[in-house]
């Protein structure tokens, strides 16, 4: 896996969890579940390990798994009330 295509995954992940806040905040449960399988599909090649990225790709890396982290909670301040 080339950095362009590590950079790549992670901005489709970051894009998929931006319309997953979208989805849980509006209460589209069905887009939801829909795109929580496509983030795990589209994240499967991390499981297996993608190289180490240095400089700007480096950086760019952590500001999409920042922007994923703060998706994940913003997701999970909307849906963990409504599942207790």
């Amino acid at each position: 896996m080339t950095s362009n295509e590590v950079l790549s995954m992670y901005e489709n992940i970051a894009g998929l969890t931006n319309k997953m806040v979208a989805a849980a905040q509006s209460g589209n449960w069905t887009g939801l579940d829909r795109m929580e399988n496509q983030c795990a599909a589209a994240s499967v090649a991390v499981m297996s390990g993608v190289p180490a990225l240095e400089g700007d790709a480096r950086a760019r890396k952590i500001a999409l798994l920042k922007q994923i982290m703060a998706n994940d909670r913003a997701i999970r301040d909307v849906t963990e009330p409504w599942m207790a």
